[in-house]
């Protein structure tokens, strides 16, 4: 699959602005919601640790049962700290390309042998999940900017990580 400018190869099948007719063509693909969902994607069917995937679990049970979160998980000041300390904005304000690479070193700080790194990235993911589940159940109306989706980064991914690792 190539992505250039206004042409897309799919196969042996191409097709530009001309081949409108009842097709579904895709003429300007938008790299941060396209692919870096696919990247998630990816990220989701690597090597997983535990601790991600019980949050996961919790996010996506309750999201199965009831299709939607109506508690507001709140985070607290000592947990934006945190992330502040390792350069991490809230997930309002996070594009899905910068929510994939702290997804990646999430996961490696996981599987660290540092303590101190491993706690640290077991309790964001869980900081993660609560943000999540606060933009859901306040349906999504608190996002600034359309150029901030990281939410359906960390959304996909945990829906990726359920499905694979029953």
């Amino acid at each position: 699959m190539v992505f250039s400018g206004l042409l897309l190869t799919w196969g042996n099948t191409k097709m530009d602005d001309t081949t409108l007719n009842n097709k579904h063509v895709v003429t300007n693909f938008d790299e941060d919601t396209g692919a870096g969902l696919l990247r998630t994607v990816v990220l989701a069917k690597s090597a997983v640790p535990y601790s991600h995937k019980r949050a996961a679990d919790n996010f996506v049970v309750i999201k199965r049962v009831y299709n939607f979160h109506t508690v507001r998980a709140t985070v607290t000041l000592s947990e934006y700290d945190l992330l502040k300390r390792y350069d991490m904005e809230p997930l309002e304000c996070t594009t899905i390309n910068k929510a994939n690479d702290e997804i990646e070193f999430l996961k490696k700080w996981s599987f660290s042998e540092n303590n101190e790194l491993r706690h640290d990235a077991d309790k964001i993911i869980v900081i993660r999940a609560k943000e999540l589940k606060n933009i859901t159940a306040s349906a999504y109306s608190n996002i600034p900017n359309e150029m901030y989706k990281g939410y359906k980064a960390i959304e996909k991914y945990f829906e990726e990580i359920t499905k694979f690792y029953k």
